[in-house]
């Protein structure tokens, strides 16, 4: 298994279940959920989201975030209870975990005014191009392709995830990393370091999905 969350984080629904808001958090005070557990928007979302037995290996029930989104409505409430969440928290930016915080991110992003950063996995990022006419090209080419990362465990086996330096401008960006589930929470505590090595504060991670074994409270 990953390494557990040292985080706060919230998801929309609790899978396997009833549409539940769940906070997820070990280590600190747990989240407030993002909805009221009345909500109908959450139960449309949970039974939106396809689950796969044995994939990608045996023994893990993976959940499908494609069937959600082949609901337009669906995959609006969505968006709209982490927008209505997260309006107004002076959030300057929100990253999003390769691949499926992609799908997310950039539409919350937009909603509350804050740019999107991509934190990508390895190789992915142009690295600086050394095909240059003079010194200063070099090093802002040098400068722009500079490349951070940050190594993790998950459940069925390890990763890393890279960002670009120059992706937080200024020391205490405000920002709130987006992905599709957390379960160990390993992946959530890498892309928090890796934000925070480049100066950022990390206010929350959201998920749209949270793996009721790991849940710590309602």
């Amino acid at each position: 298994m990953g390494e557990e969350a040292s985080c706060d984080a919230v998801s929309l629904t609790e899978a396997g279940t009833n549409a539940k808001p769940v906070g997820k958090e070990v280590g600190r005070e747990p989240a407030a959920a993002p909805a009221a557990a009345a909500d109908p928007r959450l139960q449309g979302i949970s039974d939106a989201i396809r689950v796969v037995p044995h994939f990608p290996k045996q023994g893990i029930m993976f959940n499908d975030i494609t069937t959600l989104l082949l609901r337009p409505r669906v995959f609006k409430d969505a968006v709209d209870l982490f927008v209505e969440r997260y309006r107004g928290m002076g959030i300057d930016a929100v990253a999003g975990i390769e691949a499926r915080g992609f799908v997310f991110g950039p539409a919350i992003a937009l909603a509350i005014g804050a740019k999107f950063i991509p934190l990508r996995k390895p190789r992915k990022l142009p690295e600086s191009c050394a095909d240059t006419g003079s010194r200063k090209q070099l090093l802002l080419l040098l400068l722009e392709g500079e490349v951070i990362s940050e190594k993790y465990v998950l459940e069925y086996g390890t990763d890393c995830l890279e960002m670009r330096v120059g992706a937080i401008e200024r020391s205490g960006e405000r920002v709130l990393v987006i992905d599709d589930l957390v379960a160990t929470g390993g992946t959530l505590c890498a892309a928090i370091r890796l934000l925070e090595r480049a100066g950022a504060d990390v206010v929350e991670c959201a998920c749209v999905i949270g793996l009721p074994k790991f849940k710590v409270s309602e």
